[in-house]
C-alpha cells in the first residue's frame, strides 16, 4: 500500500527526504487520479484540522475512497474531548508519571513527530500517546495535581506550529516511520490488501508460535495479500492495513480488545473481533447463553455471595470453580470437599462479583472443534496432561505440562459433537472458535467456546497442512473484497446457514 503525504504547501517538503509521495491537499481532493485509485495510505500533515477545512476533508474523503488516512476522522474527533482523551489514556498513567516526575516546573509540552521525541527518556510514552491518537504531528500538554501529572489535551499540529530548530528531527522520524513499510526483497509482486497479524513474542501460551506464524504470513501472500506481524508497539499504524487476525491471548480490559474496537472503527476486517472477545472470555456469559439456547453443558451454577451455600448440594463433589475470565487453565480449580470449597470461593470471590461452578465431569480428552466462518475447520483430542484432570498442567514447568493431541478429519469426528460445537459457535458469532466439548456416556457437553483458538505447527494442522491457513486467509480476503463492495457482516449473517 503506497504511502501518500498530503500537506497545505508541497514546496515545504520533499518526497526524496520522506520517502513518500507528496501532493497538496487540493490536488487530492479534486484531481480523479486520486478519487478513482485504491490502496493509498494518507498521511494528513494539511495546517489545519479544522471542521470543514481543507485538512479535514483530506481525511473524511480518504475513508470515502477506500484509502487508510491518518489522522483518521475519529481521531481528529477524540482529540477535541478533554474528557474522552483523558479516558483514553487512564492505562498510561504510571508511564505518565514515570516519565514526567523528574521534572519540576507544574506544566510540561511534548512534541510527538511520528511518535518520537527528541528525548529518549520520552520515547515510550511518545509511542503510547501516537498509538492512542494517530497522528503525524502531535503535541501533547500535561499539568500537575496534587503532584501527580495530567494530560490536559492533546492535538494534531499543524506544519507551521513546528519550531524552525525541530524540522531535521521531523524529517528523520518521517523518514524512520515510512521506511518501516517498505516491503522486504522477497515481496517483489504488489499486493492487493494488507494484512496485520497482532502477535506477542514474549507470551507463553501464544496460540500460534513463531512457525505457525509464517504459514499464515505464507498463505495470506499466495492469496495476493501482504501479511504483516505487528506486535502492541504499532497500535497507531493500524489504518494502514485492510485486516487484522489477533494470534495473542485476549482480554477485555487489556491492549488486544482496545485493538480489535480501533481496528473495527476504523474499517478493517477484524478476527476475532471486539463484541466476540467480550463475549467468549467471560464464563459467565457463555453459561447464561448456553442455558438460554439450551445447549448442553454440565450442571452448572452461577455463583454469587448470597448462594454459595447451593454449591455443594446442587453439584455434588468434587466440583469445578472457573472464573470469569479464566484461560490455559489457569483461574480453574477443582475442589474435592467442601472445606477446599469454602478457602477456594472465598479467593475467587475477592477478585469477581460473580463465577461459574460446574459439576466435575472427568474425561481421558476433550473435543476441540476449530470453527470459522460458521463453518467447522479442524477437529482435535486434547487428552488430560499427565495424572492431572485437565490438559494443561500449569504447575509443571515443561515436560509432562501438555496432554497430547490427537487431529482427526472433521468428517471423522463424531456428528453429534461437531453439530454441536459449530452451533455453540453460531451462537457468539461467524469469527474464528474453538469450542471444548466433552462427551461422556453418549452426551455431548459444551464446556466454552473460544475465541482465538490455538493453531500450531504440527498440531491442528495435522489433516489438514498448508489447506487450514489458506482456508483463514481465504476468509479474510472474501470479506476484505466484500467490504470494500459494501456488503458486510449483516449481510453476511443474515445469508449464513446454521449447522
Amino acid at each position: 500500500m503506497p504511502a501518500l503525504v498530503v500537506v497545505s504547501e508541497p514546496e515545504d517538503w520533499s518526497d526524496e527526504v520522506l520517502g513518500a509521495t507528496v501532493v497538496s491537499a487540493r490536488d487530492y481532493l479534486i484531481q480523479p487520479r486520486f478519487s478513482e485509485s485504491r490502496g493509498w495510505k494518507v498521511h494528513n500533515l494539511c495546517r489545519s484540522y479544522r471542521y470543514q477545512s481543507a485538512g479535514y476533508y483530506v481525511s473524511l474523503l480518504a475513508a470515502a475512497r477506500g484509502h487508510k488516512p491518518m489522522p483518521s476522522i475519529t481521531t481528529i474527533q477524540d482529540m477535541k474531548s478533554v474528557s474522552l482523551a483523558r479516558a483514553a489514556t487512564w492505562d498510561l498513567d504510571e508511564q505518565i508519571q514515570k516519565s514526567l516526575t523528574p521534572i519540576t516546573t507544574g506544566k510540561f509540552t511534548l512534541s510527538i513527530y511520528f511518535g518520537r521525541n527528541f528525548a529518549q527518556r520520552y520515547q515510550r510514552l511518545s509511542l503510547a500517546l501516537f498509538n492512542l491518537f494517530p497522528a503525524p504531528l502531535l503535541r501533547a500538554q500535561f499539568k500537575r495535581e496534587s503532584d501527580e501529572w495530567r494530560l490536559q489535551s492533546i492535538s494534531p499540529i499543524s506544519a507551521e506550529d513546528v519550531p524552525d530548530e525541530h524540522w531535521p528531527f521531523v524529517f528523520e522520524s518521517a523518514a524512520h516511520y515510512f521506511e518501516r513499510g517498505v516491503p522486504t526483497s522477497r515481496r517483489t509482486k504488489a499486493a492487493r490488501y494488507d494484512l496485520a497479524i497482532l502477535h506477542n513474542p514474549e507470551q507463553r501460551d501464544s496460540p500460534s508460535g513463531p512457525k505457525t506464524l509464517q504459514k499464515f504470513v505464507r498463505a495470506a501472500e499466495a492469496l495476493g495479500m501482504r501479511a504483516e506481524l505487528i506486535t502492541r508497539d504499532d497500535y497507531g499504524r493500524l489504518a494502514e492495513f485492510d485486516a487484522l487476525f489477533i494470534r495473542e491471548t485476549t482480554y477485555p480490559n487489556n491492549y488486544t480488545y482496545r485493538f480489535a474496537r480501533r481496528a473495527a472503527a476504523e474499517g478493517l476486517v477484524v478476527m476475532d473481533d471486539p463484541d466476540s472477545i467480550v463475549k467468549c472470555t467471560n464464563k459467565v456469559y457463555l453459561a447464561e447463553l448456553m442455558n438460554r439456547h439450551k445447549a448442553p453443558t454440565p450442571k452448572t451454577l452461577i455463583v454469587h455471595r448470597d448462594n454459595v451455600a447451593d454449591i455443594a448440594p446442587t453439584l455434588g463433589m468434587p466440583c469445578v470453580l472457573k472464573q470469569p475470565d479464566s484461560s490455559f487453565s489457569q483461574g480453574v480449580v477443582k475442589v474435592n470437599d467442601e472445606d477446599e470449597l469454602r478457602v477456594q470461593i472465598k479467593a475467587l470471590l475477592e477478585s469477581s462479583e460473580m463465577l461459574i461452578a460446574q459439576e466435575f465431569v472427568p474425561t481421558k480428552f476433550d473435543w476441540r472443534i476449530g470453527v470459522i466462518d460458521r463453518k467447522p475447520l479442524y477437529a482435535c483430542r486434547y487428552f488430560m496432561a499427565e495424572k492431572h484432570w485437565q490438559i494443561i498442567n500449569q504447575q509443571r514447568p515443561e515436560r509432562g505440562r501438555y496432554g497430547r493431541v490427537e487431529t482427526i478429519p472433521v468428517e471423522d469426528a463424531p456428528p453429534r459433537v461437531v453439530k454441536l460445537a459449530v452451533r455453540a459457535a453460531n451462537l457468539i458469532g461467524d469469527g474464528f472458535y474453538g469450542v471444548d466439548i466433552k462427551e461422556r456416556a453418549g452426551r455431548c457437553y459444551v464446556i466454552e467456546v473460544n475465541d482465538n483458538p490455538n493453531v500450531d505447527s504440527g498440531y491442528e494442522d495435522a489433516v489438514l497442512k498448508k489447506d487450514l491457513y489458506a482456508t483463514v486467509m481465504g476468509v479474510f480476503l472474501r470479506r476484505i473484497e466484500e467490504r470494500k463492495n459494501g456488503r458486510g457482516a449483516g449481510e453476511r449473517a443474515g445469508h449464513a446457514t446454521t449447522v
